[in-house]
């Protein structure tokens, strides 16, 4: 609703059949991958399940790019491997040792790496629609999101015995969250349209860096050692890409 609301308020643009569909192909590839994320993140042990789906959400669209005759910078190059090397890190929680049933939970590996590709595909398929689209594909893309989870919802719903109510705090954090997610889809747009693909997906996949952060400053938890590397590698990588 955020984009509906918006499009009227931005340039005029003139969208192809080809930019809405793939801004649907991204919706719907971006809604099994977060869906399947969450999925690995309960299975599986989230040390292992973020750095594998972030690495991977980042290595399928720069490996394309380069295939399809993008060459960066060397130093872009050095900044993009540093930057994998960042996600890898900040993204490690600190171990803590398992007993009982928990010791032989599942890694979560498989269903990381096919949430991954499905977050790749989302970063690439949004980069293929054409500048003079504007943001119109980003409704095709949140129109396609919202429908998968809608079916999952129902599905999940048990022939109807499961309520979809939330609490107002929930459905509020919901709502902001949504807001703030397609605002940086849209950011990530404006991107892709205006530079090359590779760095651009590099530098937006540094979230996990910033979280780390933000997790710092305003809920006062504690960096580990490999999360500050990962934080220090981060800016680095940034400094590299953008000056390649």
């Amino acid at each position: 609703m955020l984009v509906a609301l918006a499009l009227p308020l931005l340039p005029a643009a003139a969208p192809r059949t080809a930019d809405l569909w793939w801004g649907a192909v991204a919706g719907l590839a971006g809604g099994i991958g977060v869906a399947l994320l969450y999925r690995a993140l309960a299975i599986g042990t989230m040390s292992v399940v973020a750095p594998t789906t972030a690495v991977t959400a980042v290595a399928l669209p720069v490996l394309t790019s380069i295939a399809l005759g993008e060459r960066p910078a060397w130093l872009a190059i050095v900044g993009i491997l540093l930057g994998i090397l960042s996600i890898v890190l900040v993204s490690r929680q600190t171990a803590t040792p398992s007993i009982g049933p928990s010791a032989d939970r599942p890694s979560g590996v498989g269903p990381a790496l096919v949430a991954g590709i499905g977050i790749g595909v989302f970063l690439l398929a949004l980069a293929q629609t054409r500048r003079g689209a504007g943001m119109w594909p980003l409704l095709t893309d949140r129109i396609a999101s919202v429908a998968f989870f809608g079916i999952v919802a129902a599905v999940g719903r048990g022939g109807g015995r499961r309520s979809l109510r939330m609490p107002v705090n929930l459905a509020a954090l919901a709502i902001g969250g949504g807001a703030l997610d397609m605002t940086a889809n849209a950011l990530y747009l404006l991107a892709v349209h205006i530079g090359p693909l590779s760095p651009v997906v590099m530098l937006s996949s540094l979230y996990p860096a910033s979280t780390a952060l933000l997790a710092r400053a305003i809920l006062g938890e504690r960096l580990s050692p490999w999360q500050t590397a990962g934080v220090v590698t981060a800016l680095v990588a940034v400094v590299l890409i953008v000056s390649g």
